[in-house]
């Protein structure tokens, strides 16, 4: 598994941020470079490229794609990180892992963001993914990738040309049989868990979230795009009362899911992460 570092090596405090189901740990530059240019140094930015995705290596089992073991992956990177103080950023499945990770007795997690993503998430939004989810997409030039990757990706929300071009680069490598062709960076067969996904089984794994997330003890801030289709409003307003208790943050004219590069949405999470109450 590939991550991506930034802030000193020795730093004790450590925030590892993981990203959604089919992107990868660049999706976090700006906000890794904001959090450690605002802690002077105190602080560690590790950004997975979680497996399968990125630069990480590809699974033989395409039903090894699952929760549990991007738990396990995660678990040996925090052992090997061996952080004095762990915060988790986790945006959609990020998130997913994060709440695992904090249900577990003794978890090392002390601060918790989930960017958009709740126990429940909307069959209506599993089926919106899977439609596009591994389906071979090749372009011509990056500015092509660009242009069809957005027609997806609207959920985002507004977004400056230059910060879209940010966000698709590390999403294109080169294509293997092409010298100027570019292909999406992700192994193809991550879709295959979702689209074996039933609504009977998706009921019965929020039933487990909620368990898990009841079981959290860091403290909790929750993101949302004020028009996601995976996060109700509703599912937000009761993990409010619930488990954690999270403190809730909804961003006008964003779906699912903020990406983390807007100032209000950087300083909000650093506001959380670095302020010392």
């Amino acid at each position: 598994m590939a991550w991506w570092q930034w802030g000193p090596s020795d730093a004790p405090h450590v925030v590892i941020c993981v990203h959604g189901l089919s992107r990868q740990g660049r999706d976090f530059d700006v906000l890794a470079q904001a959090l450690c240019e605002r802690a002077a140094g105190r602080v560690r930015v590790v950004c997975p490229d979680v497996v399968g995705r990125g630069r990480s290596d590809w699974l033989q089992d395409p039903m090894a794609y699952q929760i549990p073991g991007y738990v396990a992956d995660m678990q040996v990177l925090i052992q090997h990180l061996s952080p004095t103080t762990l915060d988790w950023v986790g945006t959609s499945m990020g998130g997913l892992i994060g709440m695992v990770l904090s249900a577990l007795p003794e978890s090392p997690i002390r601060r918790l963001v989930l960017n958009d993503v709740g126990p429940a998430v909307q069959w209506e939004a599993i089926q919106r993914i899977s439609a596009y989810l591994g389906k071979t997409m090749r372009f011509a030039t990056q500015q092509e990738a660009c242009d069809k990757l957005w027609a997806i990706s609207t959920g985002f929300g507004p977004h400056t040309a230059e910060q879209w071009q940010a966000l698709t680069r590390p999403m294109l490598q080169p294509a293997p049989d092409s010298s100027t062709d570019w292909v999406l960076h992700y192994d193809p067969a991550i879709a295959v868990p979702v689209r074996q996904m039933t609504q009977e089984a998706a009921a019965q794994a929020e039933a487990v979230m909620w368990q898990l997330y009841d079981a959290i003890r860091a403290k909790t801030l929750l993101l949302r795009g004020a028009e996601s289709d995976l996060l109700l409003a509703s599912t937000a307003q009761a993990m409010t009362q619930r488990g954690p208790k999270a403190q809730l943050v909804a961003w006008p004219g964003v779906g699912h899911a903020p990406t983390l590069l807007a100032p209000e949405q950087v300083q909000c999470v650093g506001d959380f992460l670095l302020n010392s109450d």
